[in-house]
This record gives C-alpha cells, structure tokens and sequence, in this order.
C-alpha cells in the first residue's frame, strides 16, 4: 500500500513538474511570438529567418543538453520511443508531410494552438477538439488501420539490432561519442543562428529558441530521472508518463490523451504530457491577461473554418502517424539523435512549404 502511494506521489510530482515546464513555454511562446509554423512562412514567403532561427536555436540547445543529461548518466536513451531499432521510415516521411499541410491550413502547429487558445482565439477551441480527436482516431481507432496496414507494412520497416539513433547507425560505440557528435551539431547550428546579426538582436526570438529548447532539457531530466524508478526485479518503470518511459515536450499524443482523459475520468489520471497541454494554454493565458493582449478571435467565413478543421485533423493524423509534431519530433525528438525524427523535420518543412506556395499561387490566379 505504501509503495503504491510513492508511486502515485510520484506520478503526480512528475505531472505537476511537466505542468510548471509547460507554463513557462507557453508564456514565453506567447510573449515572443514563437511559431514554427510561422519560421516556415517568414522564410518561402519573405525570406525572412528570424523565427526560423529561434527553431534552429532550440534544437540545437535541446540536442545539447539532452546528451549532456545521456553523458552524466540522468537519462537512458534506450528508454524513449524515439530511438527504438524499429524505423517505420514511410510512417515518417508522410506523417511529417501531412502535418506539415495541416499545420499550414489550421495557421499554426500543436503549440501554437495551444498559445492561441490561451489568447482567446476560439478558432483555437474548434482545431483543438479536431485535433485532439483526429489523433485519438488515429492512435486507437479506426485510423490506426491504415497506419498500421500500409505506412507501417513490413516493406515500408526497417528493424535494426540495436537503437535508430545517428551515433549507433554510425558504428559510434565509445561513450563519448554521442556527446562529441551532439556538441559537434550543436556548434554548428548555434553558428548559423547567431551568425546573423539581425537575430543577436532580436532578443525575443534569441529568449524563445534558448527557453524552448531548456525546457525540452528539464522535461527529460524530470522523466528520465525524477520519474524513474526500479522494482525489487530491478525493472526499469517511468512513473507519470503515457507511454511508460522518458517523455519531454509533444503536443498531438497528449491532446489525444486529454480526450481521453476527459472521457474517462474516473479511470485515468493526468500525466506528464496531459499537464504540458494545460501548462500551456494557462502560461499563454497569463501572459495575454498581464500584457492586456487577451482578444477573442473567430472565424472570418465558412471557408476558413473549413480550412481550420480540415488542417487540424490532417495535423492529428499526421501527428500520430509521424510520432511527433514540430516540438514533438522536430526539437525533442532530434536531441535524441534518432534517424526518424530527422526524416520526420524535413517531412514537416517540405509539407508547409509547399501547400504555403500552392495556396500562394491559388490566391494570385484570382486576384
């Protein structure tokens, strides 16, 4: 009875903790305008890489941290669902595609609905539920059919001995290996952000890309390593998490885990990923009330509250199929050097970008 009492306190220190990390990311994101979504536009349709930058910047500093956290023994790399040896590499590449496309329809990613919908967009409310429920469809129900059946078949596989990650592919045994590869990325990335004086000096996008990808850090350091626990089997068990081992930052599983949540009360209880859902919206809200920048929001038509639902369910699926969304993949699935998370990144860029250009000559050819 006792054990089992630690173990719910733990569960719900771990959810609590994900809930305060989630807090400060959505402030940030709000107070800073981060939007990945917005990286991808500024660049196709401006050429602007401010905010593109600030992505780039909190990759690089989540892939530090995080082999720093793998180096020093406060997390087990093995225990993520990112790097596991099985590479459903066509699930990647065409769930980072379609998300891609809803993000661009829906005018904005997971977070950046969840920053909205602390503002008070109510477009927000609409591609929240869709979202939410595109990715439980997808993740239990009759979704996970084509997923499982053609963008999970055995000819779209590839199963490995050992884990997905760049320094195992790479035959990269020594311990220190992994750290040197990370560190050499991350210099090389930090390189190109701030070589551009534009963004030094844009403290907003320099505070977002370094608190984001912090915060990625500490998730993992809370369920990796305050969250870990071992029985009297010495069995490995990641209390507070939904998928059972160490999480950080992701916004589409735990939308359809707060679905789920809410419809099953009574037998579920809030995780890590389920508080970082809150945690956000709740961050955006104080900050848009503090800032007096709180304004409800809604539809313009008919047609853009089409948009708006087609794209969030699109970004469910895609979300789901893919593993991860542009925080979820692209920033906390990339500072575990996993090969899908990568396939995963270009898969959402290439999407975005391309429905951003379709959409762009659509509007001239009736103009």
């Amino acid at each position: 009875m006792e054990s089992m009492e630690n173990t719910q306190n733990l569960a719900q220190l771990v959810a609590w903790m994900g809930f305060a990390l989630a807090f400060v990311f959505g402030y940030v994101a709000n107070k800073t305008s981060f939007c990945t979504m917005g990286a991808v536009s500024d660049v196709v349709n401006m050429g602007e890489w401010g905010r593109m930058r600030a992505w780039l910047c909190a990759i690089a500093v989540a892939l530090l941290g995080t082999n720093l956290l793998v180096y020093f023994g406060y997390l087990d790399l093995a225990q993520t669902y990112y790097t596991r040896g099985t590479v459903y590499w066509m699930g990647a590449l065409v769930g980072g595609l379609t998300f891609g496309i809803g993000m661009t329809l829906a005018g904005g990613c997971g977070q950046r609905t969840l920053v909205r919908l602390g503002g008070g967009n109510l477009k927000s409310v609409v591609v929240f539920l869709f979202l939410g429920y595109s990715a439980l469809v997808t993740m239990n129900g009759i979704f996970r059919v084509v997923v499982d059946k053609v963008l999970r078949a055995d000819i779209f596989t590839v199963r490995l001995d050992g884990l997905q990650t760049l320094p195992t592919l790479l035959g990269m045994a020594d311990k220190t290996a992994p750290l040197l590869l990370a560190v050499g990325l991350s210099v090389v990335i930090l390189g190109f952000v701030f070589a551009s004086k534009e963004f030094r000096e844009n403290h907003d996008n320099v505070l977002a890309g370094l608190v984001v990808g912090l915060v990625v850090v500490a998730g993992w350091y809370v369920t990796g390593h305050i969250g870990y626990a071992e029985n009297e089997f010495m069995e490995k068990s990641y209390i507070g998490t939904d998928s059972k081992l160490a999480e950080s930052m992701t916004f589409v599983g735990p939308l359809a885990y707060t679905m789920d949540l809410w419809a099953y009360w009574r037998d579920k209880h809030v995780t890590f990923g389920v508080a970082s859902v809150l945690g956000v919206i709740t961050g955006s809200f104080i900050y848009s009330v503090f800032n007096r920048s709180f304004r409800w929001e809604y539809f313009n038509s008919p047609q853009d509250m089409f948009r708006h639902i087609l794209g969030a369910v699109l970004m469910g699926f895609g979300g789901i199929t893919a593993a991860g969304c542009t925080i979820g993949q692209a920033v906390t699935g990339v500072s575990t050097l996993a090969a899908s998370s990568f396939i995963v990144f270009f898969g959402i860029v290439a999407g975005a970008a391309v429905t951003m250009k379709i959409q762009y000559f659509l509007l001239m050819r009736s103009a």
